[in-house]
């Protein structure tokens, strides 16, 4: 009879309501890219394409040295399938993020049971930011995949059977190490170690598979290391990060992440060492005050005695450490340790008793019904088309949670979790995003010069950091010019295309024979704040951009 009164959703309706979820979330790669990294990551991609160099990464206007190849080849792949537009950029990263869920699956099932798999599935593909980031398409996805997938082998490897998974394990971290950089290892094989030391397993540290999975990620991860070498390490007159000598080879085993860590690098931060609780807060969203409870729970158990499977949690207990402790900090970096916060989440719902279950249903129901009215009213201020229809949905979402939660059962966390984020995965696919990205500017400027068949090669004056869309979007490759004379010798070769801001425009139109064509208004969409929400304060927020023909 308890079993009953706590039961969860059946398999069947679990499997549907992941389904919608993908469905769903699959809307999102029809989405434009957003500035100002998916923007820019999307524009290197397309160079690599246009200039038909797979070996030199460019971008902002010169080489480019920050993130490794990974991401720009599977992008520029698409590229050359698809076509270069935003759907087959996206569409990449979304199908790495299924690879994931199948691994978050098989690894929970292994470790729990079907129920409990299908269930972290649910919580993790539901999760607030990592609806955001499938919309927003950077790194973190493919990142997030490829170390669950290592972790998952290199979990396996410690049985007997364990060559097949080290290989598979070692490829997977090499596509790791590709995509963000060589500090992603840290965790992983410090994850590892820490719970060898701690549950009495030492001497696995000297087994001879270790030692050939680190000499495994080595040689896949070769092409990246050529790469560097060819456009970095062999041209020591190129000026990166404003200085000559600049080796890539070291940019990616230590600049890259131990620089951005210790702040020694050429890229800086601040960092916060609660930075990534409260982004956890809202980020992991509706499932956050959950994920605290579990952490909690799963802390005290370890103290009783470590289970075969804490070295899972002891990975991303790492990881979470690592990057709060780190000197550079984003908040969508926090998806890495997504996987082991809805296994925890999950495996805490499972043992809930009654008593526990009424308090949850009742905090539960509470946040979603919150968040969904917020929803509501940011549409209602920010003025979007058809904002009625989405109050029905609104509407028609509170009424779910309700109806399904008014049973003292699991399923009815369940089921008020995952109607909130079907109805956010609608706010942001269909609603809200649509409408904010007729403020990225350059993606307006460079469809508007297309559409008109504007002749005259297309350039980015000064070097705009905000200028990454209409480099990806206008046809062709776009130039940049950081002065008058830049653009003077420009001139040489027929009529220029200028996208700049308003008070560049200005002096451009002192200077030579220059026509504004059109003005298009500008936000960082990806910095949202109240006044910018709001319609009625929103003018005195936005700057103002001009799209130039200049002539000799």
């Amino acid at each position: 009879m308890a079993d009953q009164i706590l039961a969860m959703p059946s398999e069947k309706v679990m499997l549907y309501l992941l389904g919608l979820l993908i469905l769903l979330g699959a809307a999102g790669i029809a989405g434009p890219v957003m500035e100002p990294d998916a923007a820019l990551y999307a524009s290197i991609a397309k160079n690599i394409v246009l200039r038909n160099d797979w070996i030199n990464l460019y971008g902002n206007g010169g080489d480019w040295l920050d993130k490794p190849h990974l991401p720009f080849w599977l992008a520029a792949a698409s590229f050359k399938v698809f076509g270069i537009n935003a759907f087959s950029y996206k569409l990449p990263s979304f199908l790495v993020g299924l690879l994931g869920l199948g691994y978050l699956y098989k690894l929970t099932a292994g470790l729990y049971n079907r129920q409990t798999a299908l269930l972290a599935a649910l919580i993790y593909f539901s999760a607030l930011h990592l609806i955001l980031c499938n919309f927003d398409v950077r790194a973190e996805v493919y990142l997030t995949t490829f170390c669950l997938a290592a972790l998952y082998h290199y979990y396996h490897a410690q049985e007997g059977r364990w060559l097949t998974h080290i290989i598979a394990g070692s490829f997977m971290a090499a596509l790791a190490v590709m995509t963000k950089g060589i500090f992603v290892l840290m965790p992983l094989f410090g994850g590892f170690i820490l719970y060898w030391l701690f549950s009495g397993h030492w001497r696995m540290i000297l087994k001879l598979r270790w030692w050939l999975a680190i000499a495994l990620i080595f040689i896949f991860i070769g092409p990246e290391l050529w790469c560097l070498y060819r456009q970095f390490d062999l041209h020591p007159e190129k000026v990166v990060f404003g200085k000559t000598g600049v080796s890539g080879i070291r940019f990616f085993f230590w600049d890259s992440q131990f620089g951005r860590f210790f702040n020694s690098g050429p890229i800086k931060g601040k960092g916060d060492i609660s930075f990534f609780i409260h982004t956890s807060l809202w980020a992991f969203l509706p499932w956050s005050l959950l994920l605290f409870t579990a952490a909690g729970y799963f802390l005290l158990r370890v103290k009783q005695g470590m289970s075969r499977s804490s070295v899972i949690f002891i990975v991303a207990g790492l990881t979470f450490l690592i990057f709060s402790f780190s000197k550079f900090q984003l908040p969508h970096y926090i998806i890495l340790v997504f996987p082991q916060f809805a296994i925890l989440t999950a495996a805490y719902l499972g043992q809930l008793n009654y008593k526990g279950l009424l308090i949850w249903r009742a905090v539960q129901i509470s946040i979603c019904l919150l968040a969904s009215v917020l929803l509501a009213v940011i549409i209602f201020f920010f003025k979007v088309p058809n904002a009625g229809i989405f109050y029905v949905l609104t509407a028609l979402a509170i009424i779910l949670m309700c109806w399904k939660g008014r049973e003292p059962r699991q399923s009815s966390l369940v089921w008020s979790a995952v109607s909130f984020s079907l109805l956010f995965l609608v706010f942001v696919n269909f609603f809200f995003y649509p409408a904010l990205l007729k403020y990225q500017a350059g993606m307006q400027a460079a469809k508007w010069s297309a559409a008109k068949g504007l002749k005259g090669r297309p350039v980015i004056y000064r070097q705009l950091m905000n200028a990454y869309a209409f480099e990806f979007y206008h046809p062709g490759l776009v130039a940049r010019a950081e002065t008058p004379e830049a653009l003077d010798g420009m001139l040489q070769n027929g009529p220029l295309i200028v996208y700049a801001d308003q008070a560049a425009a200005q002096e451009l139109e002192e200077r030579f024979a220059a026509v504004p064509l059109q003005t298009f208004e500008r936000y960082h969409i990806t910095r949202l704040k109240p006044k910018f929400l709001n319609a009625s304060t929103r003018p005195g927020t936005l700057e103002t951009f001009v799209l130039l023909k200049i002539t000799r």
